[in-house]
C-alpha cells in the first residue's frame, strides 16, 4: 500500500479545528512523517498511526508550524522505550536546536537519532524499496520539498511457472531484471514465460511552502500525487507573493504543467473558515484536485 494520510493542513495559526502541517506517508511497511507542526502527536493518536513504524522524518523548513511538534514526538518515543533508529532529514540548523532541547532537559534518547542535514537537491536516502529525494522551493527561508518513489524491478515472478520449470529461488532477482534462464540441460527458458510485466513505480511529491515557481515543474514531473501548498485564494495573489506562498490557481497551474495524476491542496490560511472555494478555483484549472482534509488517506495509484 502506498498512500498519504493528512494530519495537519493549516498554515501558521491553528484554526477551525485545523492543525499545522503534518503528514504520514505509508509505503508498504514503512512510515514517513513529513513535517511535524504543533499538535502532531495528538493527531497521530487520533488517527491511530502506529508510531513504532515511523522510521523516517522529513522536515521541510524551520518555520514553527512545520516543526514545533518534533521535540515532543522524539521524547515521547524515548518514554515508550523505542530502540529502533529514527532517520531525521532536515535543514542543518535543526540538529543544534534538538540537541539544545535535549541538553537543557538532561534527556538521553533511548534510540539512535540519525540526523541527515539537507544541503543540496538530489537523493537523500536509498532503500531497496524506495528512494527519497529533496528539491528546493522558494520561500522566505531555506525550504525543501520531498519526493518519495517506489523502486521496482521490470518483471514480476510467475510463481506457478518458476516452479514448473524448476528455477531456483536464487535466480529470481535476475528473472525480475528481465534475464532468461538456462537450465542444467542447457535449455533456455525465455523470461516472458516465467514472469509478467511489473506495474509502474509510483511516486509522491510534497511541495513545501513556496512562492509560485515554474522551476518546480521538472522536479515533480508526472508524479502520481502532488501536494502543493495553496495558502490563499486567487483574490489574495498579491498577499501570497508578499509572504512567499501560493494560491489555488498557482498550485493548479503547477500541477497541470507537471502532468501529475492528482493534486492535493493544503496549508490553508487561518483567514478562511470554509474551504469549498479552494476546490472550486483549483479545479477550474486542474480538475483532478482534492483538498488535503485531516484524517483522510489518499492512495497513491
Amino acid at each position: 500500500m502506498f498512500g498519504v494520510t493528512i494530519l495537519g493542513n493549516n498554515s501558521a495559526l491553528p484554526a477551525f479545528d485545523r492543525h499545522p502541517t503534518a503528514q504520514i506517508v505509508t509505503l508498504n511497511e514503512q512510515l514517513f512523517l513529513i513535517d511535524c507542526g504543533e499538535g502532531t502527536q495528538m493527531q497521530i493518536a487520533k488517527y491511530r498511526i502506529r508510531t513504532g513504524k515511523i522510521n523516517y522524518i522529513l522536515i521541510s523548513h524551520l518555520h514553527g508550524d512545520h516543526y514545533f511538534g518534533l521535540i515532543g514526538f522524539l521524547t515521547s518515543m524515548s518514554l515508550l522505550n523505542r530502540e529502533k533508529p529514527i532517520h531525521l532529514f532536515a535543514p542543518k540548523a535543526l540538529e543544534a536546536i534538538i540537541q539544545l532541547q535535549l541538553n537543557v532537559a538532561n534527556t538521553n534518547l533511548s534510540y539512535p537519532l540519525i540526523f541527515h542535514p539537507i544541503e543540496q537537491e538530489g537523493v537523500l536516502f536509498q532503500h531497496h524499496q524506495f528512494t527519497i529525494e529533496a528539491f528546493a522551493t522558494k520561500h522566505r527561508i531555506e525550504c525543501w520539498g520531498f519526493k518519495i518513489y517506489e523502486k521496482k524491478l521490470p518483471r514480476k515472478i510467475n510463481k506457478e511457472k518458476v516452479l514448473e520449470f524448476e528455477i531456483p529461488m536464487a535466480y529470481y532477482e535476475e528473472l525480475q531484471k528481465g534475464k532468461d534462464y538456462i537450465n542444467k540441460f542447457g535449455i533456455t527458458i525465455k523470461n516472458e514465460i516465467v514472469t509478467i510485466a511489473n506495474t509502474p513505480a509510483k511516486s509522491y511529491a510534497f511541495c513545501a511552502d513556496t512562492i509560485y515557481d515554474e522551476t518546480l515543474v521538472e522536479k515533480i514531473k508526472a508524479v502520481n500525487v502532488l501536494y502543493h501548498e495553496a495558502t490563499y485564494l486567487n483574490a489574495d495573489t498579491d498577499k501570497a507573493a508578499q509572504r512567499f506562498h501560493s494560491t489555488t490557481i498557482q498550485a493548479a497551474s503547477i500541477a497541470k504543467q507537471a502532468e501529475v495524476k492528482l493534486l492535493l491542496l493544503g496549508h490553508f490560511s487561518s483567514k478562511y473558515e470554509n474551504l469549498d472555494e479552494f476546490l472550486v478555483e483549483a479545479s477550474s484549472i486542474f480538475p483532478k484536485t482534492a483538498l488535503a482534509l485531516e484524517g483522510i488517506t489518499f492512495k497513491i495509484i
